[in-house]
């Protein structure tokens, strides 16, 4: 299919390739070869990456990264409500990845949902002589006050993995006499070279482990589907998941969001894997794919054009019953999407973006704002892989700047060049930009925001972002820098 090539004023491959070198100018050497395959202006005509990914960062060179803890516990298993998460190791890496995760949950904690922070709690005694025995202990006492809890996952730390502690035998004994199932993800935050490999260890566990142990207790019907890689920040599933029942579908199950342990062990039986975040979960799809014989389909809800586009190519796989519902889902929004715009666009209409964050987000959200009249002139991750790039490269506009795993230094540089009106990025780069003088939004739990996902997300979206940009602040600080 061909796409309109989208271009911005003032910017071509020449002009960003001569930011990218001065950029690059700061570093010596090797660190310079090493980091230019990472930095490129955008080809959208090609449709493919531009850009090298998913290599270690360079050292002395700072990364924005999360490890493979925090791709297991902050975004695959920590969501799932009705399951004790134990992080096994000190206790820094299980409270920071418990706080900040903004994973929304149903239910009454400690009954049917365990939103929690459960630890082993590493001591330097527990380095030198193991911490097998007190994980032992401690998945018994989590069983004990927790009998209502379906299972517990286990997730290593790094010290787990440099002293060899067994965790799959202890959660094997562990599972047997406590009579459940206990899980263990062997997700050391050293492995691999991001967050990533996280996701794909957590996959490889759910499918070992969890996948095909349960059957749903209903016949299973010809619309049935499961939302897979939607975490619910800010209540984003429960905004996506009423929009496919409204559209005539049965949400089965959702990965992980506000999941529950039995349905996702169930969701062999669905009809369609419906994937949002691609990156950290496109493996179980594969999976399920080959395995089950399921199709998955990556669909977009961030913003009316896209929403409507992935309802109308959602509803291209079923019958005419489903495409009559989605035509009436989308005529009942439209409007009030078309109010919000008209609300909004005036105030924001010609404003520039650059976009820093993990997962999905660099390419889903870019068409929400061009819908409120908005330009991007920079997008990358932090641990995407070349199939995400491939993916961004034909919604990007034509040579802006595409970067992955940068450096604070490099998005500085680049924000000094290009001064956008907004960054939308992480926690680690908002006060940087802030300082900067530079509007910000938290893109990676809508910094205390949501749900954006879906129609009923977009309202908020847009409130969020005219809030930041417009906001009279600006116009009382002035930044030193």
């Amino acid at each position: 299919m061909s796409h309109e090539i989208k271009t911005v004023e003032g910017i071509t491959k020449e002009s960003t390739q001569e930011m990218i070198d001065h950029a690059l100018d700061a570093y010596p050497e090797k660190a310079k070869k090493k980091r230019s395959p990472h930095l490129a202006p955008n080809d959208q005509a090609s449709g493919s990456a531009c850009v090298k990914s998913n290599k270690k960062t360079v050292p002395g060179v700072m990364s924005a990264r999360g490890c493979a803890y925090a791709g297991a516990k902050g975004v695959v298993w920590g969501p799932i409500r009705d399951m004790v998460h134990v992080s096994h190791g000190p206790v820094g890496c299980g409270w920071y990845s418990w706080g900040t995760r903004r994973n929304l949950m149903s239910g009454i904690t400690g009954v049917t949902n365990f939103a929690m922070q459960f630890t082993s709690d590493f001591q330097e005694k527990d380095v030198v002589y193991g911490g097998d025995k007190k994980l032992a202990v401690l998945l018994r006492e989590a069983k004990e006050l927790f009998p209502l809890a379906k299972g517990i996952s286990v997730l290593s730390e790094c010290p787990v993995g440099l002293i060899g502690d067994d965790i799959n035998a202890v959660a094997k004994e562990s599972s047997k006499e406590l009579d459940m199932p206990i899980i263990p993800c062997n997700c050391e935050g050293f492995r691999g070279v991001s967050q990533s490999l996280g996701h794909h260890i957590s996959n490889d566990t759910i499918r070992d482990y969890i996948i095909e142990t349960r059957e749903f207790p209903d016949p299973i019907g010809p619309y049935d589907i499961a939302l897979i890689g939607e975490y619910n920040i800010g209540g984003d599933a429960w905004s996506t998941k009423p929009l496919l029942e409204e559209c005539g579908f049965n949400v089965k199950s959702v990965w992980t969001g506000d999941g529950e342990m039995e349905k996702i062990a169930a969701t062999h039986q669905v009809k369609l894997n419906v994937i949002h975040c691609y990156r950290s979960m496109n493996y179980m799809c594969k999976v399920m794919e080959e395995k089950y014989g399921i199709p998955w389909i990556e669909l977009n809800f961030f913003g009316p054009t896209k929403i409507k586009e992935s309802l109308r190519k959602l509803a291209e796989l079923f019958d005419d019953n489903i495409k009559a519902k989605v035509e009436e889902v989308i005529a009942k929004y439209d409007p009030q999407m078309q109010a919000v715009i008209e609300q909004y666009k005036p105030r924001l209409e010609g404003k520039k973006v650059m976009l820093y964050v993990g997962g999905l987000r660099p390419r889903h959200t870019i068409n929400a704002y061009e819908d409120l009249g908005m330009t991007c002139v920079g997008s990358g991750y932090e641990f995407a892989h070349t199939d995400d790039y491939d993916r961004t490269a034909p919604e990007m506009p034509d040579a802006t700047v595409v970067y992955d795993d940068a450096s604070e230094f490099e998005m500085e540089h680049f924000a000094n060049v290009l001064k956008p009106d907004l960054i939308g990025s992480g926690i680690k780069e908002k006060y940087l930009f802030q300082k900067m003088g530079i509007p910000f939004r938290q893109m990676h739990s809508w910094d205390y925001s949501g749900p954006y996902h879906g129609y009923k997300g977009f309202p908020t979206f847009a409130r969020d972002i005219d809030m930041a940009i417009n906001s009279p602040t600006w116009k009382l600080v002035k930044s030193p820098f």
